[in-house]
């Protein structure tokens, strides 16, 4: 469709040198056949009137008329009386096919998609977050529409403390906490401040994010090296064999195997990083998700000078919010700080101030628990679905989040195992990991689909 402009249409990128031995007629035609074939005015797009253009041009009108009447006898242009002059659709040659976008998952997977990472995109509470940004808006003072401070306002870095306090045992106050556009700038910003603190190795749990961590760290001149996971969580006698100085954790729910780091464990690694002056960069992704208890609490209330904590709305709320925090130590504040104003000069405020009024609200806290309820029940509906399908292999991780592994027997062939459900219209996932396993998401996957889902692969389980 084309673009309509109002008043007398757009305005065009032309120049005219009467330096040029070429005339002035002739350079506004080869500018504007050109303009033409290359696409920058599109078929069935309104130019300028004559008399817009001659004005911007500082041209007489006539030498304009001119030029668009050799133009439309061209082909180039057409016209018709009370309408303005318009790109003619011969004028451009047929594009090519557009380039093939990736399916969506619904068309890739019409049974269910087990895909991991993702809350249910049909239950973002959009009334309630519309809601907060008139809110916002409505009671943001004037110089809060200013670029603002790159860490964040005020009012939402307390809101975020208190709530982590609250809510995550967390140690923290408005002025340790940088709010960031998610996990991935956050891990940007942290590892780029510890690679200018001098730590050249960072580790990550295996299997674990390293996908993730380790192009960042790349990027930042550092070297990422995988230390196994148990059922105790991190191996932290293996982390302390790497010579890391820095680490990447899950401690509330392990990435991907769902373990949780266990009380003697966190103090180990604690002890690691007291003992070395090293960094434990907590992702606190989906803890607010759990179901077998009260969430543990997180890692940076028992040592908030060494843990850098991770938080983000992309689980709570949706991941198109890109909303996320960084509590840091105070040593590391202000490097992550500053390289957060590089990067951007701060997150988009009116959100900001939108997502402060949703805590305060209730709202935030009424639609976890709504969450909560609902992916229990999914929880409940795979575990069900499974022991009638599948009742010899066993379903781990089920304690929090949206996620639960699924261990198949040794040697089972996990990669041809995904490629015949894809063929039946069922998404799954594997771990990647020293032994076959898959990842089953059910954030985004409803208890009908995931009924579905597991009756339609159920013959293909070893």
């Amino acid at each position: 469709m084309p673009v309509e402009w109002a008043g007398s249409g757009p305005e065009l990128l032309v120049t005219i040198d009467r330096g040029r031995g070429a005339g002035l007629r002739t350079q506004l035609e080869d500018q504007l056949r050109a303009a033409i074939r290359a696409g920058r005015l599109a078929t069935g797009e309104p130019l300028p009137s004559s008399r817009e253009l001659a004005r911007a041009l500082s041209l007489s009108r006539g030498l304009v008329q001119d030029c668009y009447a050799q133009l439309q006898a061209e082909g180039y242009l057409t016209s018709r009386p009370g309408s303005a002059t318009r790109v003619a659709a011969t004028a451009v040659p047929a594009a090519g096919a557009p380039p093939s976008r990736p399916p969506a998952p619904a068309e890739m997977f019409p049974v269910a998609d087990f895909r991991h990472g993702v809350p249910d995109l049909s239950l973002v509470p959009r009334q309630d977050w519309a809601w907060a940004v008139r809110e916002a808006c409505r009671m943001m003072p004037d110089a809060a529409f200013d670029y603002g401070d790159p860490v964040g306002p005020v009012r939402l870095r307390e809101v975020l403390a208190s709530y982590a306090v609250r809510v995550r045992a967390a140690s923290a106050t408005a002025a340790d906490l940088i709010v960031c556009t998610g996990t991935q700038q956050a891990l940007g910003l942290v590892t780029g401040a510890l690679a200018a603190a001098g730590i050249g190795t960072v580790a990550v749990e295996h299997p674990g994010s390293g996908r993730t961590l380790g192009p960042l760290a790349e990027a930042a001149g550092m070297t990422c090296v995988p230390v196994p996971v148990d059922e105790a969580g991190l191996d932290v006698a293996a982390l302390r064999r790497t010579g890391a100085r820095a680490v990447l954790v899950t401690p509330a729910h392990q990435w991907p195997t769902g373990v949780v780091l266990t009380g003697a464990r966190r103090q180990e690694l604690i002890a690691w990083a007291r003992e070395l002056d090293g960094v434990v960069i907590e992702d606190d992704y989906d803890a607010e998700f759990r179901y077998d208890r009260e969430p543990v609490g997180s890692l940076q209330g028992l040592a908030p000078d060494h843990v850098v904590s991770l938080g983000t709305v992309s689980k709570s709320l949706a991941p198109a919010l890109r909303l996320g925090w960084i509590i840091a130590p105070g040593r590391l504040r202000e490097p992550i700080a500053h390289r957060k104003w590089l990067a951007d000069r701060g997150s988009p405020v009116v959100d900001q101030f939108a997502l402060a009024v949703l805590i305060e609200s209730g709202r935030y806290d009424r639609h976890l628990r709504r969450m909560r309820a609902e992916y229990a029940a999914r929880r409940d509906t795979l575990v069900a679905a499974l022991s009638r399908h599948a009742p010899h292999l066993s379903l781990t991780g089920l304690a929090a989040g949206f996620h639960a592994v699924l261990d198949l027997p040794a040697g089972a062939g996990e990669q041809h195992l995904i490629a015949r459900a894809a063929r039946r219209g069922v998404g799954l996932y594997g771990v990647a990991g020293s032994r076959p396993q898959l990842v089953l998401g059910f954030g985004n996957t409803s208890r009908r689909e995931i009924e579905a889902g597991i009756s339609a692969i159920a013959d293909l389980l070893p």
